[in-house]
């Protein structure tokens, strides 16, 4: 088991591979632990994980657990590359023969960036698309939601709040322009990627409320990203009594190719609750500074 801490500004980070460590179960990747200097406890399920890669998938094969949570149980190797950044490692998995690599650089003050690169090295993907989906297991908050700006289609852009009812209920809001249509096996499993909701995001964002603090997660683009919720992913609070829903997205290659990459960067936060003009700020400033490099 690898795990390695950074605290920086006002942030302190544990980022761990699927290994077991303490409370922290052994299946889950990405941050294991984020709080903020102000914060009483985890951000994330101390059990689960947050920025956590949790399926690849493909519409097939996915009532054998071992396919449908293949990062789960393929071996991941974390390293720290510097004072302010570690690297999650996945050599090809055993069933869908993708080779990943997950770099985090924790920013001052409550900064968190996130570079996703994959690649395929086998045609082992049946309808010719690569589906990825990261979970964040969210640790009891009092608001469920996350939100984001959008509508329902054809709509002007406002503030939209997604907060499901159920699992695998209407779970995944697609950008306004993305009418790519993901195939799958008939009498497959349910699952949070084929249930779509009528909303429709316009800016590649959202947030959410935890004690009180933000926490935002930004995307670098829009085309293939989704979003997508769930109100009890991370299972029961018992002392708090109730749910832990699930923050989560993910990132669709449609016609991908052999032995090319294909990556996309995350820039998330955890910083003392703001408003929705301090969010729009603070997404516009990162688009300016990704323009600029």
């Amino acid at each position: 088991m690898s795990l390695e801490t950074i605290s920086l500004g006002d942030l302190t980070a544990s980022f761990v591979d699927n290994a077991e460590h303490g409370v922290h179960r052994a299946g889950y990747n990405g941050i294991a632990s984020l709080r903020h200097r102000t914060s009483t406890r985890n951000l994330f399920v101390d059990k689960y994980a947050g920025l956590n890669l949790e399926h690849i998938f493909s519409g097939v094969g996915e009532d054998n657990r071992e396919v449908f949570f293949e990062p789960r149980y393929a071996p991941m190797e974390l390293k720290r590359i510097s004072d302010d950044t570690v690297e999650l490692y996945q050599p090809p998995t055993p069933t869908f023969h993708l080779v990943s690599w997950t770099r985090f650089q924790v920013v001052a003050p409550h900064y968190i960036d996130m570079t996703f690169t994959c690649r395929a090295t086998q045609h082992s993907f049946h309808y010719g698309y690569i589906g990825l989906f990261w979970a964040s297991y969210i640790n009891a908050p009092l608001d469920k939601s996350m939100y984001f700006r959008g509508g329902l289609e054809g709509q002007e852009s406002s503030w939209q709040q997604l907060v499901t009812h159920r699992h695998n209920d209407e779970s995944t809001v697609r950008h306004k322009d993305d009418n790519f249509r993901l195939q799958w096996e008939e009498d497959s499993r349910d699952t949070l990627y084929k249930n779509l909701s009528p909303l429709r995001y316009h800016l590649p964002f959202f947030y959410g409320n935890f004690e009180d603090l933000t926490w935002a997660v930004m995307f670098d683009r829009h085309d293939i990203i989704r979003l997508t919720h769930s109100p009890s992913g991370g299972g029961l609070n018992a002392e708090r009594q109730t749910t832990n829903p699930a923050w989560d997205f993910q990132f669709i290659i449609p016609g991908y190719d052999v032995a090319t990459d294909y990556s996309f960067r995350v820039r998330a936060f955890l910083q003392p609750r703001i408003t929705r003009q301090r969010m729009m700020e603070e997404y516009e400033a990162w688009r300016e500074m990704l323009q600029a490099h």
